[in-house]
């Protein structure tokens, strides 16, 4: 008999058995409906074998669903994926679906001329929408009716006749087949040979991870679409993936692949709509859409031939996916392209130390670009000692910013203010008890948001007006605002430059891509003298006019425990400070900061990488810390406090002895109370070459987490909160 192992969306270890009829031709890769307990469930095949001999009574499966299948090779790195994260197989696998199960986009009404029928009355204005409508267009009545000058009467009596009918026409598909020739760039010599570096790993046809380290503006985008070109005039069916940290930087460079291939590429991201979902999983699934540019979930996608994935921004925090399945999009999609034999280019003015250290070693090629394009030259970057030179009582700006902002708004030229924090202020407490607000049931504070009366939690979303009195105490008029946030800037920034156009440029105030592409449009073109900003508009965006970076406060990205707050620092205000200067006109990046003699204040004074690299790099080595040693995590979180010590003294009981293993904790989570449920982590410390997960699963094998207690593992943590 045939037996098929077959996985379902449901946090199971394994696959489950199920018969496969007789005369059914089954798949790897096909949906299917199998019966478990008392409920049909949806599946996906993931092996088929031939079994004799055998005395098991199988259910046998019900149904095989008519969509398109998933590909064999997607399905191996699904499982690959779920192994290497600890996820249940099912619950992986079915993340390469969601698209599939969005509704399809609802076909158009259209008219359209019926061949071989003539109105019986040809009167002027009938022969003028006949005209308009052509023999083998196809138009809805309005816009027929529009066209051609005449009224609706027209075109509905040209249908009573029988002349036009009504089609049902299926939507465009939402992209396009790129044309490499389409307009070619002008590259300078430095990119050019970076592009031709790619090219010839495309030709290799084997796997090739390649480190493309440009300087901000340098062209690096230019460089991998050039190389794009390449592989699509050597094989025109070859699939391309382009992942992005941020669904804001979206559309600036779907723009820029329309122009340059002459076509919109395939968009995935949470922002698309459902049928237009739909559309690309099944346009990647049929080969159809050659270029998908999007956030990290496009790795899931079924592409049938995948040859290349571009890794952009490779350093950014945002590729690590923290909530549900917990994966790093980047190192994924190395392995993507490795079980692909594809080229995987990582791309960064500010790689992570661990991809810096894959170049070093060997792993990765190592392509660079020292210089900007073209005029631009790199902006000078000076600190702003805050304990010399502090702002004024109840402000933020010190006079130096202040000074250079003024001279910048008399030359025409725009300012950009940095600060990576939401909202009007991050706390809010009272001055008559000291009271913090906080939200329900969490640690985390309250931020205010001015602009709309709220005190928000950018952790758990609950929101609420901001109240007239304390809720501890019942002081009246006693909460106030401490620290800033980028509206408090911005209001600072409205008071000292009444006759400035102020935009802020936030998550909060930019919620969609639609917004989010008119406030760069309207930067782009002048329309705005000040951007104050959070990382949305630190990295990715070309604004020819900005010419002065002011960073707010450079320390905050320095406090707390993060093992790579240092780190993600220097990147960060590299990558704001690059946004100045990026045309003709020469730009500087002020940064304000209480602590000018530390290492990465100093190590961003001098625009000097290598140095602070390797100062971090070897601090982590003595500690045997990533990328010199791995790291896990397990989060253990319940409503009942008993419960939760309860399961984590088990836990700690069952900890495995291994050589070169450490394990820390159960201790109580920074945050430690969210959303009600306590939590308490295990934090695992391995050397390099120690197989973390082979460790996890012997931890866990045989330890049952009760129904009031979660348990979340997380292979190689960015969040240590």
């Amino acid at each position: 008999m045939k037996v098929a192992s077959v996985l379902l969306p449901l946090p199971l270890p394994e696959a489950f058995d199920y018969g496969v009829p007789d005369d059914w031709e089954l798949g790897i890769g096909d949906h299917v409906v199998v019966p478990l307990g008392p409920r049909r469930v949806r599946g996906l095949v993931q092996e088929i074998r031939e079994v004799t001999g055998s005395n098991r009574r199988l259910r046998e499966i019900e149904e095989r669903l008519d969509v398109p299948a998933v590909p064999p090779s997607a399905m191996a790195f699904l499982d690959w994926a779920a192994r290497w994260t600890l996820t249940p197989p099912g619950e992986m696998a079915f993340l390469a679906t969601r698209g599939l199960w969005s509704p399809p986009p609802r076909a158009e009404r259209r008219l359209r001329r019926v061949a071989g029928r003539d109105p019986a009355r040809p009167t002027e204005a009938r022969s003028r929408a006949l005209a308009t409508l052509g023999d083998d267009e196809a138009a809805s009545m309005a816009d027929l009716a529009r066209a051609a000058g005449v009224s609706a009467g027209v075109i509905k009596g040209l249908m009573d006749e029988g002349v036009l009918e009504v089609a049902e026409i299926q939507p465009a598909l939402p992209f396009g087949v790129p044309d490499p020739e389409f307009s070619a760039t002008q590259l300078s010599a430095d990119q050019a040979a970076a592009a031709r570096r790619l090219a010839g790993a495309i030709d290799s046809r084997t796997f090739a991870p390649v480190l493309l380290d440009g300087v901000t503006g340098s062209g690096k985008t230019e460089v991998y679409l050039e190389a794009v070109a390449h592989l699509l005039r050597q094989e025109p069916d070859a699939q391309v993936l382009i992942l992005l940290p941020e669904i804001a930087l979206t559309q600036a460079l779907m723009r820029r692949i329309e122009a340059r291939f002459g076509a919109p590429p395939a968009e995935w991201h949470s922002s698309v709509p459902p049928p237009v979902r739909r559309q690309v999983w099944e346009g990647v699934r049929s080969g159809e859409a050659h270029l998908v540019v999007g956030a990290r979930s496009a790795l899931f996608l079924p592409f049938r031939s995948l040859r290349m994935i571009v890794v952009d921004e490779e350093h950014d925090g945002s590729f690590k996916q923290e909530q549900g399945i917990v994966y790093h999009a980047r190192d994924l999609a190395v392995a993507r392209a490795s079980q692909s034999q594809a080229l995987v280019v990582l791309a960064s003015a500010t790689p992570s130390l661990e991809t810096l250290t894959n170049a070093e070693q060997g792993r990765y090629d190592w392509v660079r670009l020292a210089a900007r394009h073209g005029a631009a030259v790199l902006p000078d970057i000076d600190l702003i000692d805050l304990r010399a030179t502090p702002p004024d009582k109840g402000r933020w700006l010190s006079p130096p910013l202040v000074e250079a902002m003024v001279e910048t708004l008399a030359k025409g030229e725009q300012s950009l203010l940095f600060l990576n924090r939401r909202g009007y202020a991050p706390v809010v407490l009272c001055r008559a008890c000291g009271e913090r607000m906080t939200a329900p049931d969490s640690d985390s504070w309250l931020v205010e948001h001015r602009y709309t009366g709220r005190l928000v939690c950018h952790l758990t979303g609950f929101s609420m007006p901001k109240p007239s009195h304390c809720p501890a105490c019942g002081a009246a008029d006693s909460l106030v605002s401490i620290g800033p946030g980028v509206e408090r800037i911005a209001e600072e920034a409205a008071e000292r430059f009444p006759e400035a156009r102020i935009e802020v440029f936030s998550s909060d105030t930019v919620p969609d891509a639609a917004a989010a592409r008119d406030l760069v449009r309207r930067m782009t073109e002048g329309e705005i003298d000040i951007l104050v900003a959070t990382q949305a508009a630190a990295k990715g965006h070309n604004f020819p006019n900005l010419t002065l970076v002011g960073v707010v406060d450079a320390d905050l990205g320095l406090k707390g425990g993060d093992l790579r707050a240092a780190e993600r620092t220097f990147q960060l205000l590299i990558q704001a400070a690059g946004r100045a200067g990026r045309a003709d006109r020469p730009g500087r990046a002020l940064l304000q900061t209480w602590l000018p003699e530390h290492p990465v204040m100093q190590a961003l004074k001098a625009m000097d990488r290598d140095a602070f690299t390797q100062a971090e790099g070897d601090g982590r080595r003595m500690m045997g810390l990533p990328p010199y040693g791995r790291l896990a995590a397990l989060i253990v979180s319940s409503a009942d406090a008993e419960a939760l010590d309860r399961v984590c003294l088990d836990l700690a009981r069952r900890i495995p002895t291994a050589e070169r293993v450490e394990v820390y904790g159960p201790a109580d989570a920074p945050l430690a109370l969210v959303r009600g449920r306590r939590r308490k982590r295990f934090l695992v410390r391995a050397d390099r070459d120690v197989d973390v997960q082979a460790y996890l699963r012997a931890w866990l094998a045989e330890f049952k987490v009760p129904a009031s207690v979660r348990l979340r593992v997380d292979v190689d943590p960015y969040s240590f909160l």
